[in-house]
């Protein structure tokens, strides 16, 4: 076995059913008086049931995709205006990133509720968009200093968009079984994490209140998000972040470009390969991926999403100007081919 590097992210995590009624107590070890709640305009009457008994100075309700750079400002500024000492961030990663941005600014540590399987509660990654492109980078004061995990406040997420976090989630493992910077036991996490993951989306779409399988695909993007949490992103989440910046839906975007950028990877990580092909029961790890998604209902076509026809040569320039590492060699007109796939749908 070759020599590497494994770094543990410091997280405390609470998991299973029932498990966000320790919300106030985990409140109370962190030593938090006034707390800023984040979530969504649509979920800010659920969110604050869900914390209740929590000691809430104010609420940001302004959550959106991508954590664009002016609403952050706001987040920020409120933060500072309420004397805030934490952040709760109840929700999906769009939640999660604007307690991130906070964060990043003025170290308050973050208690997140994941309600969707993103992972982002469990890595240093933070984003903010702004004028049409994503910037992203990593840092620790960013990593919540708890995670609660409960399946039941998943119960009611739609399949659509259930499956979709869940491919995002599967993503994150699957660049994990091929970065550069990866090791032996981040690969059994990621290999068992699209195992849960594949195996939990399907009974999620036959029955969206199986409370196994929603706890199996928590489980699964917990394992997701500490994949990535200590390794590099490759060709695959480049292109995601190229492509939130022409405004696309984050989860959709990963899930339609996931199965093309392993296919552009393949020859050139066949161990990767083998690995997923054997998490998700299938022969050929692309093509294996693209039929899960059929299954479960997916779109598979960017232009199905927002993408213009006209920006794919943009996107390939700006992913092939400044490529994260990659197995294969990231070049211009092969990732013009693999957008084109994407925009298409083609079956790799």
């Amino acid at each position: 076995m070759e020599g590497f590097t494994y770094v543990a992210m410091a997280a405390r995590v609470v998991f299973g059913a029932g498990s966000v009624a320790r919300l106030p107590a985990e409140l109370d070890r962190l030593g938090a008086k006034h707390a800023l709640l984040l979530s969504t305009p649509g979920r800010a009457e659920m969110v604050k049931g869900v914390a209740k008994g929590v000691p809430v100075a104010g609420v940001f309700d302004k959550v959106v995709m991508h954590t664009p750079a002016e609403l952050a400002a706001q987040a920020i500024e409120l933060a500072k205006k309420l004397n805030a000492d934490c952040c709760i961030a109840i929700g999906g990663g769009s939640t999660i990133g604007f307690a991130k941005a906070i964060a990043l600014n003025s170290g308050l540590p973050i208690v997140a509720v994941p309600t969707t399987y993103s992972g982002s509660e469990m890595t240093t990654i933070w984003g903010i968009s702004e004028n049409n492109s994503k910037k992203t980078g990593r840092d620790a004061k960013v990593l919540p200093k708890v995670v609660i995990y409960d399946p039941e406040l998943t119960l009611d997420l739609p399949a659509a968009v259930s499956t979709a976090s869940g491919m995002n989630a599967m993503a994150h493992c699957v660049e994990a079984l091929y970065a550069h910077d990866g090791n032996p036991i981040i690969s059994l996490m990621a290999e068992e994490g699209i195992r849960a993951l594949a195996s939990a989306l399907p009974r999620i779409v036959q029955n969206g209140k199986d409370l196994e399988a929603r706890s199996d695909a928590l489980y699964g993007a917990w394992l997701a998000g500490t994949t990535i949490s200590t390794t590099s992103v490759a060709l695959h989440h480049k292109l995601c972040h190229v492509l939130g910046g022409f405004g696309l839906p984050h989860a959709e975007t990963h899930s339609i470009v996931l199965p093309h950028a392993m296919q552009y990877n393949r020859d050139a990580a066949r161990d990767a390969m083998q690995r997923v092909a054997r998490a998700i029961d299938t022969v050929d790890a692309p093509r294996g991926t693209y039929e899960l998604e059929q299954r479960l209902g997916l779109p598979l076509r960017l232009a199905d999403i927002g993408m213009k026809e006209g920006d794919l040569e943009r996107a390939a320039r700006i992913a092939a100007e400044a490529p994260y590492p990659n197995p294969r060699k990231v070049e211009y007109a092969p990732v013009l081919e693999l957008l084109r796939n994407a925009y298409e749908g083609k079956r790799p």
